[in-house]
């Protein structure tokens, strides 16, 4: 197998010379590539010289004194004094509250009568036996129940009766948990 020079064949290819184009003279060239570095060479000595200027301009200055500070006179602090405590308590409202009695009138919460989950209505029976076995593996049991009315026949998917609607309420979290959100919770009647 030959073996391949990767270190030339990474090299760019040197630009091909066309006749065309007119070069500049090498007289302009040579002459500003001669003129850059005095002119650099002038900016740092500028620079050098304001840097000296400066330092000697300080070293000029005259020093600040000082006076020496006369020590303080000791100053008495005086304690903050609390005013003097009431003979009699100006305000009522403590006493009055001490014996004062609050009534509040408790009104008896409504119980809800028996309740029971509808979690689909279907109008064939494979499908509401389908449904019925999803709810199944939530491990709840649900029944089928085949009601006739004006449009048809019909197959509902029920769970219940409970014996509120909040019992109710849990096991169709657990069904919406478990991907069934078609249960909805009714009176039993």
């Amino acid at each position: 197998m030959p073996q391949k020079d990767y270190v030339r064949a990474s090299r760019p290819k040197p630009a091909s010379k066309t006749k065309g184009k007119a070069r500049p003279a090498r007289g302009a060239k040579a002459q500003a590539a001669s003129q850059k570095p005095w002119i650099l060479i002038g900016l740092v000595l500028c620079v050098l010289l304001a840097f000296v200027y400066g330092l000697w301009f300080l070293r000029q200055q005259a020093p600040v004194v000082t006076p020496p500070e006369a020590p303080a006179p000791a100053v008495t602090v005086k304690k903050d004094e609390l005013p003097p405590k009431p003979v009699a308590e100006p305000y009522q409202y403590i006493e009055e509250l001490k014996n004062k009695e609050v009534t509040v009138e408790v009104t008896e919460q409504r119980r809800s009568g028996p309740a029971q989950l509808q979690c689909g209505s279907f109008r064939q029976q494979t499908q509401a036996e389908a449904m019925k076995a999803q709810i199944a593996f939530a491990g709840i049991t649900a029944d089928v129940r085949r009601t006739e009315g004006t449009n048809g026949v019909w197959f509902r998917v029920v769970l219940g009766p409970y014996e509120s609607r909040r019992a109710a309420t849990v096991d169709m979290n657990r069904l919406r948990q478990m991907g069934i959100n078609t249960c909805q919770v009714r009176n039993w009647a």
